[in-house]
């Protein structure tokens, strides 16, 4: 089944590399950028920048640049004015030779946190506004499955914003779920929090036709069905990628977006688990 994104959700399939295109609506704190590829057996070197223009020369607000060489480095740095800026260098390299990775640039107030497989690498700390941002660029001897961006453009949803003040919450969906319909919801989780629960409910009947119940503790994700007051057989995972989002006792809380797409559930994205139906 196709995923269908919804507002203020870019994707881009296959892109050729080298691959330059634009970020819909610019760049801003809360949006993060999700890239799934491989690296090639042969690979030196590849880039990824976050840029203000699709034109050679342009200002470069993100450049980062893992060099796979004598000594493995991770290179960051800003271009500015048409001078190339100090390097921030990492001198440990999260990616391998004929792999696939994951790669997540979350944007937050302070700069740019990179996440690889899962784990916390580095933040490059803000040296321009994000808001000049509006393109992204990647170069190298690296193949692209796919590039997601998230936060982008208008995320409203005429007729289905269901705003959240307080916890616990219950809502009716407006026109209940369809086939292919989305939902997001956008949220952090607090310092010493221990689990929560997010419920897709049938009417008046209280069953629960999806429960996910991630416990931070635990390092669990439960999924499972209340079906006439009877629990389901639990599915449970544990994850690195999990224990990144919904960590608690970071240096910063995180920004988590959730994709539920027709018992498809999706963490940044990446296609985590499906629902049995």
């Amino acid at each position: 089944m196709e995923f269908i994104a919804p507002r203020g959700y870019q994707s881009i399939y296959n892109p050729s590399i080298p691959y330059v295109g634009p970020i819909n609506g610019g760049l801003r704190a809360g949006m993060s950028i999700y890239i799934q590829g491989m690296m090639h057996h042969h690979i030196s070197r590849f880039h990824v920048n976050l840029q203000c223009g699709e034109f050679d020369g342009c200002d470069i607000a993100f450049h980062f640049n893992p060099r796979i060489q004598f000594w493995d480095k991770v290179i960051f740095n800003t271009f500015q004015n048409g001078t190339w800026e100090g390097e921030e260098k990492v001198h440990e390299m999260p990616f391998h030779k004929g792999r696939h990775f994951e790669m997540v640039v979350v944007v937050n107030s302070e700069g740019y946190q990179v996440n690889v497989n899962g784990r916390d690498f580095y933040l490059f700390q803000h040296r321009m506004p994000v808001e000049r941002v509006c393109a992204l660029e990647i170069g190298g001897d690296v193949v692209i499955d796919t590039i997601n961006i998230i936060g982008g453009g208008s995320m409203a949803y005429p007729g289905g914003n269901l705003p959240v003040s307080d916890i616990p919450y219950s809502d009716m969906i407006p026109g209940g779920m369809t086939f292919k319909r989305t939902i997001i919801i956008r949220g952090m989780v607090p310092y010493g929090a221990d689990r929560f629960g997010i419920n897709f409910m049938v009417g008046a009947s209280q069953d629960i036709a999806f429960h996910i119940n991630p416990r931070i503790q635990e390092g669990l994700v439960i999924r499972n069905s209340l079906i006439n007051g009877i629990w389901g057989e639990e599915e449970s995972g544990i994850t690195r990628f999990c224990m990144t989002l919904f960590g608690t006792g970071m240096k910063r809380q995180k920004r988590l977006t959730w994709f539920w797409n027709c018992c498809k559930f999706f963490l940044y994205n990446i296609p985590w688990s499906n629902a049995k139906t």
